[in-house]
């Protein structure tokens, strides 16, 4: 009974404490859902990743632009405002990230991702010239070369009456990743380590909602007693070995052909004789700038970003077009006016041509962005929405709400690529729209994706009709570091 009368003491001296210090009085001015003494809002957010989606959908609406979460000494305000967005994103003063993304620090380590201050300066300075434009020309040949075989597989689909198109794409982007980060090829045994990373990255990306949602689980001390720990250990086991083996090989090769750090060679016919992004980061090291391990962080940072972000962005992208017959022709009427009657490859200068075809892009980013969530953490009081918000804060951004305000985007379910016309970008308020992010920590590889896009589904509509299967609004989001649907996405492919 003793022990009882205790804890109750303990918890009612905490909540007295939580309320009263300026913190909590600061943060009990923001609306929000009802704060429990300690467990904070933690309760609400232990349901499925499918109906924890919808419930955060519902925050914005129902509490307005500045929104109050948290629990034990957390702090977390959501915004939804432009303006706010701007603020927070534009500044160099909050460009540290904390929770989540340490979450992440077992994977990633102090990648460009996870990383902040002078290291993550020195990370972004060292990697922005892999994303060069005379870099992502060469990206463009391996583009070309996996489309070519994405579209023999496409073939051998015609005849199904539906096609899980996830799959498909997740093969394609991971080998194309594969040969761009790492200079190696992926073609035998791809379906298998396609299938394996893939799952890891969702099981991932499952276990780190599961510990911001989960109060016993976001403190380290108790997390590492858990079966999510003990799983995700193995995971990682797995991924980093895999990355380790791939940096020795690519080290013996470069140590055999070292020509290839020459950026003014270029091998036309040798595959594994093009730069990579891996060759930049080894011959940083060699010049004495980064460690092994520091190089494994940014390329296993690649392969998830380059990988799973763009894979899903293309999956959600392919089943949209399927749902809109109107704008999949006018894609393909571009599609003739650029190359004619021609089956010829296209070029770097093809891809420039694709105006419509890049606000189709970009208007299905806007309904689907593949990172939807980002979050910064202040390490100084901030006016946010007319509310401050404390020192060491954690400013959640929501971009999937954000893409989706009425005021912005009038319509916002319905797909409208004309939104990306230069005339109707004009007035548009500059962080209305960040699928990449925005500011001083926006995506380095966006360019890289963009152009992955562009080739691959140019290549398919120049060839083929895409009818649906999954309609876009049967589609049921799940809450994981990457937008995902809960259930597989089928379209039918038909030749021309």
């Amino acid at each position: 009974m003793f022990i009882v009368y205790v804890l109750v003491l303990l918890v009612v001296s905490l909540s007295v404490y939580e309320r009263f210090c300026r913190r909590g009085r600061l943060r009990a001015k923001v609306p929000g859902p009802t704060y429990w003494p300690l467990v904070g809002n933690t309760l609400e957010t232990l349901i499925p990743h499918d109906k924890l989606f919808i419930y955060l959908r519902t925050l914005n609406k129902k509490y307005g632009d500045v929104v109050g979460f948290g629990a034990l000494d957390i702090v977390a305000i959501n915004i939804y405002n432009p303006n706010d967005i701007e603020k927070i994103l534009s500044s160099t003063k909050y460009i540290e990230k904390q929770q989540p993304y340490t979450f992440l620090r077992g994977w990633l380590g102090e990648g460009l991702l996870t990383s902040y201050g002078k290291k993550w300066q020195r990370r972004r300075k060292l990697l922005t010239p892999a994303f060069h434009f005379n870099i992502l020309r060469r990206f463009f040949r391996t583009f070309e070369e996996e489309t070519e075989e994405l579209l023999k597989k496409v073939e051998a689909e015609v005849s199904n009456e539906r096609t899980d198109i996830g799959k498909l794409i997740s093969n394609m982007t991971l080998k194309a990743v594969c040969k761009t980060a790492m200079g190696t090829s992926m073609n035998e045994g791809i379906q298998a380590l396609s299938a394996k990373y893939f799952d890891a990255i969702q099981n991932l990306g499952a276990i780190l909602v599961r510990r911001i949602c989960t109060l016993w689980l976001f403190v380290d001390f108790t997390y590492q007693f858990t079966s999510y720990a003990r799983k995700e250990q193995k995971i990682l086991k797995d991924l980093h070995g895999f990355t380790r083996d791939v940096i020795r090989q690519r080290k013996t090769y470069l140590k055999q052909n070292p020509s290839i750090l020459n950026l003014d060679y270029d091998d036309e016919t040798n595959k594994k004789g093009r730069l990579a992004m891996l060759d930049l980061l080894i011959q940083n090291q060699n010049e004495g700038g980064i460690e092994d391990e520091e190089i494994r962080e940014e390329v296993d940072t690649f392969m998830f970003r380059g990988h799973d972000t763009t894979s899903m962005a293309l999956t959600f992208f392919i089943m949209r077009l399927a749902d809109e017959p109107q704008i999949q022709e006018k894609i393909y009427q571009e599609m003739k006016s650029i190359f004619g009657d021609s089956d010829r490859p296209a070029t770097m200068e093809d891809i420039k041509e694709m105006k419509y075809l890049e606000c189709c892009i970009k208007e299905s980013l806007r309904i689907y962005p593949s990172v939807h969530y980002i979050a910064r953490y202040v390490t100084e009081d901030v006016e946010l929405g007319g509310y401050t918000v404390p020192a060491n804060s954690i400013i959640q951004i929501h971009i999937y709400d954000l893409h989706r305000r009425e005021d912005l985007y009038p319509e916002p379910e319905r797909f409208i690529p004309e939104r990306f016309s230069p005339e109707n970008c004009v007035n548009r308020h500059p962080y209305a729209y960040i699928p990449f992010s925005a500011g001083p920590r926006n995506c380095i590889g966006q360019k890289f994706a963009m152009l992955e896009m562009k080739t691959l589904v140019s290549s398919i509509l120049r060839k083929y009709r895409l009818e649906p299967v999954t309609r876009h609004k049967d589609i049921v989001f799940v809450s994981e570091l990457v937008l995902r649907s809960r259930d597989p996405i089928y379209v039918k492919f038909c030749s021309r």
